[in-house]
């Protein structure tokens, strides 16, 4: 998708993936929470105005990528992750 930015915003214990489009004022949004070390989603947000673009897609790809890059696990929570984890059985190395 051309005009995507994904930034993540670290809290320590939480935190989110922020999609910025170059046409939107709107920030589609992927939150967290860290248990034990691993990255709970549990929350997904895509406001309307920029959504069925594959803004939330993007953002789980981006949430798998750091994953794999910083060695943590992802517990899905979110009913999107949940879905998303399930079209992708390639990204079991990453799950919790």
């Amino acid at each position: 998708m051309t005009g995507l930015t994904i930034t993540k915003q670290d809290r320590g214990d939480a935190g989110e993936y922020q999609a910025h489009l170059a046409d939107s004022e709107h920030i589609g949004r992927l939150t967290w929470v860290e248990r034990d070390g691993v990255h709970v989603a549990d929350h997904t947000l895509v406001p309307p105005e920029i959504g069925g673009r594959g803004v939330a897609a993007r953002l789980v790809e981006a949430l798998i990528a750091d994953a794999r890059e910083n060695d943590f696990k992802v517990k899905p929570l979110c009913s999107y992750v949940v879905a998303a984890f399930k079209k992708h059985p390639e990204w079991d190395d990453v799950k919790a």
